[in-house]
């Protein structure tokens, strides 16, 4: 298995894959999305705050939420207020795992956010790597 541990010479490549794979898919498939969904959809989303007993505002949370994954998937890509943005996306992904065992829809779907809120944390501790604008 000597060519799988010469793997680890190339851990910030590794780091940056995950960021732009992670950050193009949370700025077109859930960022973009909401964003362009306007108040309503913001409302909507934002009603997820009234699981922990947060009930006004449901319109800024669910645009913090969109701007969250929209303009925090396009941070991660960068690399650029890489720690600021990994707490940013793990609070969302643990309110949209919330949303979803309060919604009735099981963990099967739940455990998605929640995957990516371990993912976020583990980031939040590993950092940028050194191709990233935070290095430069």
């Amino acid at each position: 298995m000597a060519l799988l541990s010469s793997f680890g010479k190339y851990k910030d490549l590794g780091l940056l894959l995950m960021r732009i794979g992670l950050g193009l898919f949370f700025i077109t498939i859930h960022g973009f999305p909401k964003l362009a969904g306007g108040p309503e959809m913001w409302a909507g989303v934002g009603s997820a705050m009234s699981n922990i007993n947060i009930h006004f505002f449901p319109t800024f949370w669910g645009f913090m939420a969109a701007l969250a994954e929209g303009l925090g998937g396009l941070f991660l890509l960068l690399g650029l207020f890489y720690r600021p943005t990994c707490i940013f996306l793990l609070f969302t992904m643990i309110m949209a795992g919330i949303y979803h065992l309060s919604a009735g829809d099981g963990m099967a779907t739940a455990s998605r956010a929640f995957e990516m809120a371990v993912v976020f944390f583990g980031l939040m501790f590993v950092g940028p790597g050194k191709y990233s604008l935070d290095k430069r």
